[in-house]
Protein backbone atom coordinates (compact mmCIF):
# COMPACT_ATOMS: atom_id res chain seq x y z
CA UNK A 1 0.00 0.00 0.00
CA UNK A 2 1.49 3.34 -1.04
CA UNK A 3 2.05 5.85 1.76
CA UNK A 4 0.61 8.97 0.18
CA UNK A 5 2.16 11.19 2.87
CA UNK A 6 5.75 10.40 1.84
CA UNK A 7 7.59 13.04 -0.20
CA UNK A 8 8.85 12.26 -3.70
CA UNK A 9 12.18 12.37 -5.48
CA UNK A 10 11.74 12.79 -9.24
CA UNK A 11 14.20 10.72 -11.24
CA UNK A 12 14.98 12.69 -14.38
CA UNK A 13 16.06 16.12 -15.58
CA UNK A 14 14.31 16.73 -18.90
CA UNK A 15 10.95 17.95 -20.09
CA UNK A 16 9.05 15.04 -18.56
CA UNK A 17 10.65 15.71 -15.17
CA UNK A 18 9.60 19.36 -15.50
CA UNK A 19 6.02 18.30 -16.24
CA UNK A 20 5.99 15.76 -13.39
CA UNK A 21 7.20 18.39 -10.94
CA UNK A 22 4.45 20.78 -12.03
CA UNK A 23 1.67 18.21 -11.80
CA UNK A 24 2.73 16.68 -8.49
CA UNK A 25 3.23 20.13 -6.98
CA UNK A 26 0.03 21.78 -8.22
CA UNK A 27 -2.44 18.93 -8.52
CA UNK A 28 -1.55 16.33 -5.88
CA UNK A 29 -0.97 16.04 -2.15
CA UNK A 30 2.64 14.89 -2.60
CA UNK A 31 5.69 17.07 -1.97
CA UNK A 32 8.67 16.90 -4.34
CA UNK A 33 11.89 17.29 -2.33
CA UNK A 34 14.65 16.57 -4.85
CA UNK A 35 15.60 15.44 -8.35
CA UNK A 36 17.92 12.53 -9.07
CA UNK A 37 19.93 11.65 -12.17
CA UNK A 38 22.86 9.41 -12.84
CA UNK A 39 26.09 11.12 -11.83
CA UNK A 40 27.25 11.81 -15.36
CA UNK A 41 24.10 13.88 -16.00
CA UNK A 42 24.21 16.07 -12.88
CA UNK A 43 23.73 19.75 -13.81
CA UNK A 44 26.63 22.06 -13.05
CA UNK A 45 24.66 24.25 -10.63
CA UNK A 46 23.22 21.27 -8.73
CA UNK A 47 19.75 22.80 -8.53
CA UNK A 48 16.37 21.97 -10.04
CA UNK A 49 13.03 23.77 -9.85
CA UNK A 50 12.51 26.20 -6.99
CA UNK A 51 16.02 25.55 -5.72
CA UNK A 52 15.44 21.85 -5.06
CA UNK A 53 18.67 19.83 -5.05
CA UNK A 54 19.84 17.46 -7.74
CA UNK A 55 21.46 14.33 -6.31
CA UNK A 56 23.33 11.52 -7.98
CA UNK A 57 21.11 8.49 -8.41
CA UNK A 58 24.04 6.36 -7.26
CA UNK A 59 23.91 8.16 -3.87
CA UNK A 60 20.14 8.32 -3.48
CA UNK A 61 19.80 5.56 -0.89
CA UNK A 62 22.16 7.54 1.36
CA UNK A 63 20.73 11.04 0.80
CA UNK A 64 17.05 10.04 0.56
CA UNK A 65 16.54 6.46 1.86
CA UNK A 66 13.56 4.39 0.66
CA UNK A 67 12.03 4.52 4.13
CA UNK A 68 11.77 8.30 3.86
CA UNK A 69 10.77 9.01 0.24
CA UNK A 70 9.11 7.50 -2.81
CA UNK A 71 10.42 8.02 -6.33
CA UNK A 72 8.87 8.88 -9.65
CA UNK A 73 10.81 8.05 -12.81
CA UNK A 74 10.03 10.87 -15.25
CA UNK A 75 11.16 9.94 -18.74
CA UNK A 76 9.23 9.88 -21.99
CA UNK A 77 9.12 7.13 -24.64
CA UNK A 78 12.88 7.25 -25.33
CA UNK A 79 14.23 3.99 -26.78
CA UNK A 80 10.67 2.65 -27.05
CA UNK A 81 10.20 3.13 -23.31
CA UNK A 82 13.42 1.21 -22.49
CA UNK A 83 15.13 4.20 -20.86
CA UNK A 84 12.23 4.72 -18.47
CA UNK A 85 11.94 0.98 -17.80
CA UNK A 86 15.66 0.70 -16.99
CA UNK A 87 15.53 3.42 -14.33
CA UNK A 88 12.22 2.12 -12.96
CA UNK A 89 13.79 -1.29 -12.40
CA UNK A 90 16.88 0.32 -10.90
CA UNK A 91 15.02 2.27 -8.23
CA UNK A 92 12.84 -0.75 -7.46
CA UNK A 93 15.98 -2.83 -6.93
CA UNK A 94 17.17 -0.15 -4.52
CA UNK A 95 14.01 -0.66 -2.46
CA UNK A 96 11.92 2.35 -3.49
CA UNK A 97 8.19 2.48 -3.98
CA UNK A 98 7.33 4.45 -7.11
CA UNK A 99 4.50 6.94 -6.80
CA UNK A 100 1.87 7.29 -9.52
CA UNK A 101 0.14 10.47 -10.58
CA UNK A 102 -3.54 10.29 -11.50
CA UNK A 103 -4.98 13.68 -12.37
CA UNK A 104 -8.00 14.70 -10.31
CA UNK A 105 -9.37 15.87 -13.66
CA UNK A 106 -9.39 12.33 -15.06
CA UNK A 107 -12.45 10.06 -14.83
CA UNK A 108 -11.38 6.79 -13.20
CA UNK A 109 -14.06 4.23 -12.39
CA UNK A 110 -14.00 2.73 -8.89
CA UNK A 111 -12.62 -0.69 -9.86
CA UNK A 112 -9.81 0.49 -12.13
CA UNK A 113 -6.34 -0.69 -11.11
CA UNK A 114 -3.21 1.36 -11.75
CA UNK A 115 0.35 0.18 -11.17
CA UNK A 116 3.41 1.98 -9.85
CA UNK A 117 5.07 4.87 -11.66
CA UNK A 118 2.04 5.46 -13.86
CA UNK A 119 1.17 8.96 -15.07
CA UNK A 120 -2.47 9.60 -15.99
CA UNK A 121 -3.00 13.11 -17.33
CA UNK A 122 -6.15 15.22 -17.32
CA UNK A 123 -9.30 14.28 -19.25
CA UNK A 124 -8.53 10.59 -19.50
CA UNK A 125 -11.53 8.27 -19.14
CA UNK A 126 -10.77 4.87 -17.60
CA UNK A 127 -13.86 2.70 -17.55
CA UNK A 128 -15.05 -0.34 -15.60
CA UNK A 129 -12.22 -2.76 -14.68
CA UNK A 130 -9.54 -1.16 -16.79
CA UNK A 131 -6.07 -2.26 -15.66
CA UNK A 132 -3.05 -0.02 -16.21
CA UNK A 133 0.36 -1.58 -15.64
CA UNK A 134 3.52 -0.27 -14.03
CA UNK A 135 5.50 2.58 -15.54
CA UNK A 136 2.84 3.48 -18.11
CA UNK A 137 1.98 6.97 -19.36
CA UNK A 138 -1.47 8.04 -20.53
CA UNK A 139 -1.16 11.54 -21.95
CA UNK A 140 -4.23 13.79 -21.95
CA UNK A 141 -7.68 13.11 -23.34
CA UNK A 142 -7.71 9.34 -23.95
CA UNK A 143 -10.67 6.98 -23.68
CA UNK A 144 -9.81 3.52 -22.34
CA UNK A 145 -12.78 1.21 -22.66
CA UNK A 146 -14.12 -1.28 -20.14
CA UNK A 147 -11.96 -4.27 -19.12
CA UNK A 148 -9.06 -3.21 -21.30
CA UNK A 149 -5.57 -4.08 -20.06
CA UNK A 150 -2.59 -1.81 -20.72
CA UNK A 151 0.59 -3.66 -19.82
CA UNK A 152 3.82 -2.29 -18.29
CA UNK A 153 6.06 0.43 -19.80
CA UNK A 154 3.51 1.61 -22.39
CA UNK A 155 3.22 5.17 -23.75
CA UNK A 156 -0.25 6.25 -24.93
CA UNK A 157 -0.30 9.64 -26.67
CA UNK A 158 -3.24 12.07 -26.58
CA UNK A 159 -6.81 11.54 -27.84
CA UNK A 160 -6.49 7.80 -28.31
CA UNK A 161 -9.71 5.76 -28.22
CA UNK A 162 -9.33 2.17 -27.03
CA UNK A 163 -12.54 0.15 -27.04
CA UNK A 164 -13.58 -2.58 -24.60
CA UNK A 165 -11.79 -5.86 -23.87
CA UNK A 166 -8.53 -4.79 -25.55
CA UNK A 167 -4.95 -5.49 -24.53
CA UNK A 168 -1.99 -3.26 -25.29
CA UNK A 169 1.29 -5.14 -24.99
CA UNK A 170 4.26 -4.04 -22.93
CA UNK A 171 6.60 -1.30 -24.13
CA UNK A 172 4.30 -0.26 -26.97
CA UNK A 173 3.84 3.28 -28.27
CA UNK A 174 0.37 4.40 -29.38
CA UNK A 175 0.29 7.56 -31.50
CA UNK A 176 -2.04 10.54 -31.28
CA UNK A 177 -5.65 9.99 -32.40
CA UNK A 178 -5.33 6.22 -32.77
CA UNK A 179 -8.61 4.27 -32.61
CA UNK A 180 -8.72 0.64 -31.48
CA UNK A 181 -11.77 -1.57 -32.01
CA UNK A 182 -13.26 -3.96 -29.42
CA UNK A 183 -11.45 -7.17 -28.47
CA UNK A 184 -8.17 -6.21 -30.16
CA UNK A 185 -4.71 -7.17 -28.89
CA UNK A 186 -1.72 -5.02 -29.77
CA UNK A 187 1.44 -7.06 -29.34
CA UNK A 188 4.39 -6.04 -27.21
CA UNK A 189 6.90 -3.55 -28.63
CA UNK A 190 4.43 -2.23 -31.19
CA UNK A 191 4.52 1.28 -32.62
CA UNK A 192 1.13 2.49 -33.84
CA UNK A 193 1.30 5.68 -35.89
CA UNK A 194 -0.82 8.78 -35.39
CA UNK A 195 -4.38 8.47 -36.65
CA UNK A 196 -4.23 4.71 -37.18
CA UNK A 197 -7.44 2.66 -37.00
CA UNK A 198 -6.76 -0.73 -35.48
CA UNK A 199 -9.50 -3.25 -36.31
CA UNK A 200 -7.67 -6.55 -35.76
CA UNK A 201 -4.87 -7.95 -33.62
CA UNK A 202 -1.37 -6.63 -34.28
CA UNK A 203 1.66 -8.90 -34.01
CA UNK A 204 4.45 -7.93 -31.59
CA UNK A 205 7.39 -5.80 -32.69
CA UNK A 206 5.81 -4.10 -35.65
CA UNK A 207 5.23 -0.57 -36.94
CA UNK A 208 1.64 0.05 -38.02
CA UNK A 209 -0.01 2.97 -39.80
CA UNK A 210 -3.20 3.77 -41.70
CA UNK A 211 -6.89 2.92 -41.72
CA UNK A 212 -7.10 0.04 -41.28
CA UNK A 213 -3.70 -0.19 -39.60
CA UNK A 214 -1.18 -2.24 -41.57
CA UNK A 215 2.47 -3.10 -40.98
CA UNK A 216 5.03 -0.91 -42.69
CA UNK A 217 7.70 -3.58 -42.56
CA UNK A 218 9.82 -1.34 -40.35
CA UNK A 219 11.41 -2.32 -37.06
CA UNK A 220 10.14 -0.34 -34.04
CA UNK A 221 13.53 -0.70 -32.37
CA UNK A 222 15.11 1.06 -35.33
CA UNK A 223 12.38 3.72 -35.32
CA UNK A 224 13.13 4.55 -31.68
CA UNK A 225 16.91 4.06 -31.99
CA UNK A 226 16.93 1.41 -29.26
CA UNK A 227 20.51 0.49 -28.31
CA UNK A 228 21.51 -3.09 -29.01
CA UNK A 229 21.72 -4.01 -25.33
CA UNK A 230 18.01 -3.19 -24.83
CA UNK A 231 16.60 -5.03 -27.85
Amino acid sequence: MTDRTKPIVIVGAGETADIAYEYFTVDSDREVVAFAVERQYLPADGEGHDGLPFVALEDLTETHPPAQVDTFVALSSTWLNRARARLFRLVKEQGYTCASFVSPHAFVWRNVTIGENAFVFENNVLQHRVAVGDNTILWSGNHIGHQTVIEDHVFVSSHVVVSGFCRIGSSSFIGVNTSVADNVTIGADSVVGAGAVVVKDLAPRGVYVGSPAKPTGGDPFDSFKVPAEFR
